[in-house]
């Protein structure tokens, strides 16, 4: 049975990817509140909107004998601002985690953080509203690829008497806006290493504020990829509720909307 053994805020938050960790990118944590010996599940809704465009991701986690993490995340990316306001892209995200060694909580008189490896199978489902041009697929945006794999290792170090967070992801990736433009593009087909980082600061038992910072790969020539970066505060009220607001900025999306998007950031996730 599920023990909720772990410590509230210990499990992160819904990446919105689908993992868990912070609101941009995945931690070594394993979502769920169930020990070692048990298991733990969540499910999260997060919306993002900026000037022009709104990001909705929902989906599933489940945590095993924090060790494990499972996860399915959907995405369904709008625009709202001509020459795009019709446009509507989605995206389904299937991830897996696993702890490698390490321990956030327990190895408190270590130097060596939680470590994770993990991987991100997405797959785009197509493009919608910009028929009348004859553009259904990413790839004639100028992607390589409708499907693509992240493969991504976490460090997540935990200091208690500090109350602070810290985590740095090192991502393999050939993603374009995380896949929701496709994967590869005109201007590279190859993996890059990019860098994400988080640091969360517990203001109380219930309450944590931070900021995380992840850098881009720039494959399509219509799309000056930029870094994400974000400022939150997390509330937890029990184990079985969280919820995450953000001031978040996405940079340039598109050259037809090439305005760097910023705006808000909402998510609640429930489980246990």
């Amino acid at each position: 049975m599920p023990d909720m053994g772990k410590l509230t805020a210990t499990g992160g938050v819904s990446q919105v990817e689908g993992a868990g960790g912070g609101g941009l990118t995945p931690w070594a944590l394993i979502g769920g509140y169930g020990s070692r010996d048990s298991w733990g599940a969540n499910a999260h809704f997060t919306r993002a909107a900026t000037q022009d465009y709104a990001l909705e991701s929902y989906g599933v986690a489940v945590g095993l004998f924090d060790r494990i993490e499972l996860s399915l995340a959907k995405q369904n990316f709008r625009g709202s601002l001509a020459p795009l306001n019709d446009l509507r892209i989605r995206q389904d995200i299937v991830g897996l985690k696993i702890k490698l060694v390490g321990d956030a909580v327990y190895n408190q008189d270590l130097v060596l953080p939680q470590i994770a490896v993990g991987l991100m199978a997405k797959r785009n489902k197509g493009v919608g509203g910009l028929g009348a041009i004859g553009v259904t697929k990413v790839t004639q945006l100028g992607a390589k690829n409708e499907s693509g794999v992240d493969y991504y290792v976490a460090a997540t170090k935990l200091l208690l008497a500090q109350s602070l967070l810290l985590n740095a992801t090192v991502r393999a990736t050939k993603a374009n806006q995380m896949g929701l433009l496709g994967f590869g593009g005109d201007k590279g087909n190859s993996y890059q290493a990019k860098l994400e980082v988080s640091a969360a600061y517990m203001l109380s038992r219930k309450l944590v504020a931070g900021l995380e910072y992840r850098t881009k790969p720039r494959n399509l020539a219509l799309d000056n990829e930029k870094a994400y970066y974000d400022v939150f505060v997390a509330w937890f009220p029990n184990k079985h509720v969280s919820v995450t607001a953000a001031y978040v900025v996405l940079g340039d999306i598109t050259v037809f909307n090439p305005a760097r998007q910023r705006g808000a950031y909402l998510s609640v996730q429930t489980g246990f």
